[in-house]
């Protein structure tokens, strides 16, 4: 088959986490940036989202499955543990990432400044403010589960560790980041290790546009 084609913008958070497998496994990829809500995007994924994947004649959408099948499909290293404790962790955190860091880091908190919302096109704070206090818990409870190690599910990297990083990028760019990760230091001992990687270096998003 021919090389593995990533749709989507290079800010999304989603889009990035399938490059990072692919780069992890150590596959070739194409990124394609894509405009939501066009025809394109949508012949291949019917409900608007991205990414959307590609591998010959193959399409598939949805980022877990994308992740789950370049995992699959290429060799080794493993990106989903052996040992079904970790292996259920691991899922754990694919689907906390997805259904409630994301709503509140990125829709509630990061997205707030790069469209803003409130009166005379600034930022609303308030809606900030609410979601900054959703994501320290959410932070409070990702760094208990790290406890001293570098990821999230045992003591090698996973699927999951590359759904947490995206996001973890974007906080440490928001002016109330360092405050919202003071005393999470497995967070930071965590952040510390992937930012070493390849797949982080790599895959980097453009910074958000100054306010």
């Amino acid at each position: 088959m021919s090389e593995i084609v990533i749709y989507g913008p290079p800010q999304s958070t989603f889009t990035r986490t399938a490059r990072m497998v692919c780069v992890e496994k150590s596959v070739d990829y194409e990124l394609r940036p894509i405009e939501l809500g066009s025809s394109e995007l949508l012949a291949l994924q019917p409900f608007g989202k991205v990414p959307a994947m590609r591998h010959g004649e193959f399409t598939l959408y949805e980022t877990s499955a994308i992740c789950r099948y370049i995992d699959a499909a290429f060799p080794d290293p493993s990106l989903l543990p052996g040992d079904k404790q970790q292996r259920a962790c691991t899922e754990q955190w694919v689907s906390a990432i997805s259904d409630y860091f994301y709503d509140d880091v990125i829709r509630g908190w990061v997205l707030q400044y790069i469209f803003p919302s409130g009166p005379d096109g600034q930022p609303d704070m308030a809606a900030i403010g609410a979601s900054v206090k959703k994501s320290r818990h959410h932070l409070e409870v990702l760094n208990a589960a790290y406890d001293g190690r570098d990821f999230v599910a045992g003591n090698s990297l996973t699927i999951a560790d590359l759904f947490i990083a995206p996001i973890m990028t974007y906080v440490g760019r928001m002016p109330e980041g360092p405050e919202v990760l003071e005393g999470l230091r497995h967070i930071h001992q965590a952040g510390e290790a992937m930012m070493q990687r390849a797949s982080y270096t790599k895959t980097l998003p453009p910074p958000p546009p100054e306010q």
